[in-house]
């Protein structure tokens, strides 16, 4: 499919003989967003770090607009439009909100004018402009989730990976990054996201896929996804969602 955005077909990966991920195929669209679950130690997050260039993968391949990612470094690869966010948010204390999201514009430009007026812009778009001359250090649990998706976008990607955004958010919050998220779609960019939330995935996806020891079990949309049998047997328990 010439329309592709990113292909990953027949991906491997082993860690000292464990299966981490397994003949894994996943398809994502231009403008999709594309939900990933599964229980612990699947292999999301190893996914991902294939995805972005932190991990090699033992066998496979792994293409971004037909261009083959496998082999490339991770600054190469967001170069190319494709960056992630971390499970565990770690800002540049020392730095302030602003010399933060500066950092990520640094990716598509060594202009000191530009830079700024991009990370001025992307604390508007996040809403963090009030905060933007404290101390990163400072903000509370979620305006340091909305730090990091505007250090994110500061590289300008095409294809966002966002692992567990939503951890340690109250559903007031969640609810506010979802909003975030749907802005960030709407601007062009395309959204890979990992979420045990189920509230938050089912109702934020146009499609998930779902893995069970590094293998896809269920690939479709969100109502098919929850009714299949082996989701329900290996991750989401009889009765634990309703669709």
């Amino acid at each position: 499919m010439k329309n592709l955005l990113l292909d990953v077909a027949s991906l491997s990966k082993s860690f000292r003989g464990l299966k981490a991920i397994s003949n894994l195929s996943v398809k994502l669209v231009p403008g999709e967003i594309l939900g990933l679950i599964g229980p612990n130690g699947a292999g999301k997050t190893t996914l991902f770090n294939l995805i972005t260039g932190f991990l090699k993968p033992d066998q496979g391949t792994i293409k971004f607009l037909q261009r083959e990612l496998v082999g490339l470094t991770p600054h190469e690869i967001c170069k190319i439009g494709i960056t992630r966010t971390f499970q565990i948010v770690k800002p540049f204390s020392d730095l302030s909100t602003l010399e933060n999201v500066a950092v990520g514009c640094y990716n598509c430009t060594a202009d000191i004018g530009e830079v700024e007026k991009s990370a001025w812009e992307i604390l508007q778009f996040v809403g963090l402009d009030k905060q933007a001359l404290d101390p990163a250090s400072n903000l509370s649990t979620p305006n340091r989730k909305r730090l990091e998706l505007a250090r994110a976008l500061g590289t300008k990607p095409k294809l966002l990976l966002l692992d567990e955004v939503m951890a340690g958010l109250n559903p007031k919050e969640q609810t506010d990054i979802i909003e975030l998220v749907h802005k960030i779609r709407e601007k062009g960019t395309s959204i890979f996201i990992i979420e045990h939330h189920m509230r938050v995935i089912m109702g934020l996806s146009d499609r998930i896929v779902v893995i069970h020891h590094g293998v896809c079990i269920a690939d479709g949309e969100p109502r098919a996804v929850c009714e299949d049998k082996n989701v329900i047997e290996a991750y989401l328990g009889k009765g634990a969602y309703s669709c």
